[in-house]
């Protein structure tokens, strides 16, 4: 599941809603001084980091979406992963200007195990749409938008959206009535009504203000809890 906003305003802000099942994946947000993530331990022993922020202020997400024949692995250097793109940014082993020419030049693939498309952005606000098989977008406009249908081709997706599940327009809804202005509280609390609940409830909340270079994040809904990590 998860959901992730950019918002262009007097400063940039990205918000992200982390919905996970804990029967099937086991994470942790980890602190790091260039890096905050939400790590995934996969078989290798390793948890990788698909979705955080890094001290420059790049923006990683990866959202589950209904996959298509397209988007399929492949090998091959012209293939990389939407995974290995999505954490080698997060990591900062590619720059946004790295990521526009990788994807000019190579196919975009799901990961072998997994159908997922991502958001990315950076200090500045500019933010990439990449759903593998579909395309990519450069956004425009004072916001960006993404759920766990594809945005670029929502037809596409539309037979598989889960009954009741409006979180993308209600999200949507929110940010179209924004100003100039979007707080880190209006941005945490958006997140709080867009939450999941359930078996794929929303496990981590995590809001990141490029002017405070800081993030603001919750866990399991405790938002009386709200935590602020900054880079220094």
């Amino acid at each position: 599941m998860c959901l992730r906003f950019v918002y262009r305003g007097n400063e940039m802000i990205t918000g992200f809603n982390f919905d996970i099942d804990l029967a099937q994946w086991d994470h942790q947000v980890i602190e790091e001084e260039d890096r905050f993530y939400i790590g995934i331990l996969r078989p290798d022993g390793i948890r990788h980091s698909y979705h955080g922020v890094n001290r420059s202020g790049n923006v990683g997400t990866l959202l589950y979406v209904h996959g298509n024949p397209a988007g399929a692995c492949g090998e091959g250097p012209e293939v990389m992963t939407i995974a290995d793109l999505t954490e080698q940014f997060i990591q900062a082993r590619l720059s946004f200007d790295d990521v526009l020419r990788i994807l000019k030049t190579r196919k975009i693939v799901y990961a072998p195990d997994a159908t997922m498309q991502a958001m990315l952005s950076d200090r500045e606000g500019r933010t990439l749409v990449i759903e593998p098989g579909i395309g990519w977008r450069l956004e425009k406009g004072r916001y960006s938008l993404m759920a766990n249908e594809s945005v670029l081709d929502w037809e596409s997706t539309r037979p598989y959206r889960i009954e009741g599940d409006d979180r993308y327009q209600r999200a949507d809804r929110i940010l179209r009535s924004c100003g100039e202005r979007l707080t880190v509280q209006e941005s945490l609390e958006l997140l709080r009504q867009v939450q999941m609940e359930g078996k794929w409830a929303t496990r981590v909340y995590f809001v990141y203000s490029a002017g405070e270079q800081a993030v603001y994040y919750v866990q399991n809904g405790q938002f009386h809890q709200v935590k602020r990590y900054v880079f220094r």
